[in-house]
């Protein structure tokens, strides 16, 4: 399992800097990619449960990093700031666990640049509370490869249908 959200998060962090022209330095959107599992032996990561890279054209910048869990819990939706503390690297901060463990759960994570400009990442978690699979949408405009906008209508029905699908299986 950990190979393959390896590869996904390479995958996302290489569409990324493919997708980024080489010279921009001021213009264009931020970038976000999730690192799986956070290095246990860096002080400032330690009992991390991921790591979140922002960066510009593939260059490490500290951009504003928030999101929430997006959950259901025993039928109930719930939603769960999540906090996010810097680490001793560029451009990286460690999200720990916040929401609980039971449950079906989404993660929205956003690297914020402006009002206009940010980059999100779906991370969504299997049944056993791991991650499952780490999205991070684009769409086209103009000739860039940018960040797509992450609609919660979309996160709430992929939550409840993943709830449902665990229920039929239980």
């Amino acid at each position: 399992m950990r190979t393959s959200i390896r590869s996904l998060t390479v995958a996302a962090l290489a569409s990324a800097l493919l997708a980024a022209p080489a010279l921009a330095l001021v213009k264009g959107p931020p970038w976000i990619s999730i690192e799986l599992p956070a290095n246990p032996y860096d002080q400032s990561t330690r009992g991390a449960f991921l790591l979140v890279h922002s960066f510009h054209h593939g260059q490490a910048v500290g951009y504003i990093v928030t999101g929430t869990a997006e959950g259901i819990v025993n039928g109930e939706r719930q939603s769960v700031k999540l906090e996010f503390s810097e680490t001793g690297r560029d451009g990286v901060h460690a999200l720990k666990r916040t929401w609980r463990r039971e449950g079906t759960w989404t993660l929205v994570i956003k690297a914020n640049q402006g009002p206009d400009d940010l980059a999100t990442a779906v991370v969504e978690l299997g049944p056993d509370g791991e991650v499952a699979s780490v999205r991070v949408p684009t769409m086209q405009r103009g000739a860039w490869t940018v960040p797509a906008p992450v609609a919660m209508g979309d996160i709430d029905a992929a939550l409840r249908a993943r709830a449902a699908t665990l229920a039929r299986r239980s």
